[in-house]
């Protein structure tokens, strides 16, 4: 396999992890704040359906197809770079494997909300307070580090003789 492609299948998988344990993060801390778990996942289609977005508490495929699909593409956009880091350098333990995985979801942190504009950021900010946020990449962190781990097993049970 080429390095580019396993680097994007590990990406998806890596991605997909963090997609599916953030949003579970979101749902659980919105609960904590007495808002809908839903709450954090529409705000996340304000990019589309405006400031409003994150207000919508019933689950609609409109607020929180978008919306999830939204947060799942941007777990992979983060999956992507992390993945393809980890590829240039030889297999790495558990604590380094979550030391790269928080520089990763700390740059994801510092560009979703200082450097885009705000229709682009996450929008987390409508319906969450700052310290669930940053328990949020916190999560992505940790996220990203089983994705990683789970890649790396994969990796290893591979049958003799397959290129890895």
């Amino acid at each position: 396999m080429q390095p580019w492609a396993k680097i994007a299948l590990s990406a998806l998988l890596t991605g997909t992890v963090a997609s599916l344990v953030t949003t579970a993060a979101l749902a659980g801390l919105a609960r904590r704040e007495g808002r809908s778990a839903v709450q954090p996942t529409h705000a996340t289609s304000h990019w589309l359906h405006g400031e409003g977005a994150g207000h919508v508490e019933e689950i609609d495929l409109a607020h929180t197809g978008l919306g999830f699909a939204t947060h799942h593409a941007s777990a992979g956009f983060w999956a992507l770079p992390f993945e393809a880091w980890l590829a240039t350098r030889p297999p790495r333990s558990t604590a380094e494997l979550l030391r790269d995985a928080t520089v990763m979801a700390g740059i994801a942190a510092v560009v979703d909300y200082r450097l885009v504009p705000k229709r682009l950021t996450p929008g987390w900010e409508e319906v969450l307070s700052p310290r669930s946020i940053a328990a949020v990449y916190g999560t992505l962190a940790l996220a990203l580090a089983a994705g990683a781990t789970i890649n790396q097993r994969l990796a290893e049970d591979r049958p003799p003789g397959t290129r890895r």
